[in-house]
């Protein structure tokens, strides 16, 4: 059994690459693998040049300085037994950063570019609104300085009214302090405002890659233009003449993947290739829309 299969992609300096897909899909596990908090069973993850698949150690730890995560659940992912001050700072200890004071000084900056009180430090999670706990986990992420971010699901646990604001902050950082990320969601019209390209998954593969305005407004893969159909329409007027796709069915068994396209069991171009191989990616991009990977044998008649 594999939670992710195959799958393969990269991520540009100082873009956005959402990653996209049920739940389920393998979305999480493959930001973990890559932060090596779930080691791959084969394969690369290379960062810089240098590959630390199998990073252990001091090793893995000075690459923790440069990789950090923004965790999906703010209720569960910070300790209720320390303060916000502690809780941001923990990194920084662990790193052996800076001195005692020069390390307070960094948790008052760094509560200041979050946008939260420095009052804050002292209080504890459970006293704070949900919106106030992922300021924080943010703020613990980017504490030692890190190059890329990889963001799992970090609005889906928040009120609407939240959402956008968290959103709004982590694009107005990226800008000021030259982030890259890897934003894991399935909020496609966030998605679509936050990202530079999409790649989406289906059952522990990447289907399709490309620009988010070459995937939104030309999708390739049957699964992809079933999942943008899915997208609500704030005016059902203007949006009427959208053609909602339905698929038939239920998600296989990650367990027992079909065999060929795991997606050929509910895709409405199935033919017998389908059932018997699996798709190699091809791409169908351009030099003036950039590069659009599709991995669909019938990915041509998509957009017929």
């Amino acid at each position: 059994m594999h939670a992710v299969d195959g799958v393969s992609f990269k991520v540009m300096r100082g873009e956005t690459l959402a990653l996209v897909g049920e739940s389920g899909c393998g979305k999480s596990t493959t930001g973990r693998a890559v932060l090596g908090l779930e080691p791959p069973s084969a394969g690369s993850i290379v960062f810089e040049g240098r590959d630390y698949a199998a990073a252990t150690g001091e090793q893995l730890k000075l690459r923790r300085r440069d990789m950090q995560m923004v965790f999906q659940n703010p209720f569960g992912s910070l300790n209720p037994r320390m303060t916000v001050g502690r809780i941001i700072g923990e990194g920084l200890r662990a790193q052996k950063i800076g001195t005692r004071a020069s390390r307070d000084a960094r948790v008052s900056e760094l509560l200041a570019l979050v946008g939260l009180r420095e009052a804050l430090r002292d209080r504890y999670p459970f006293e704070l609104s949900g919106g106030q706990r992922q300021r924080v986990g943010i703020a613990r992420a980017l504490a030692a300085n890190p190059k890329f971010i990889i963001a799992d699901e970090p609005i889906s646990a928040l009120d609407v009214s939240i959402q956008a604001q968290i959103v709004n902050l982590l694009d107005d950082l990226k800008a000021r302090l030259g982030l890259t990320y890897l934003f894991i969601g399935h909020d496609l019209s966030m998605i679509r405002y936050l990202s530079d390209r999409v790649a989406v998954m289906y059952l522990g593969r990447i289907v399709e890659i490309g620009t988010t305005a070459g995937v939104f407004g030309s999708p390739l893969h049957p699964y992809t233009r079933a999942l943008l159909s899915a997208i609500p329409v704030p005016d059902p007027k203007a949006g009427g003449t959208r053609r909602r796709i339905v698929l038939g069915g239920a998600v296989p068994d990650p367990s027992k993947p079909p065999p060929g396209c795991h997606f050929h069991p509910r895709c409405p171009m199935a033919s017998d290739i389908c059932a018997r191989v699996t798709p190699e990616v091809r791409d169908f991009g351009s030099p003036i829309t950039g590069q659009h990977l599709v991995a669909c044998h019938h990915a041509g008649e998509a957009t017929q």
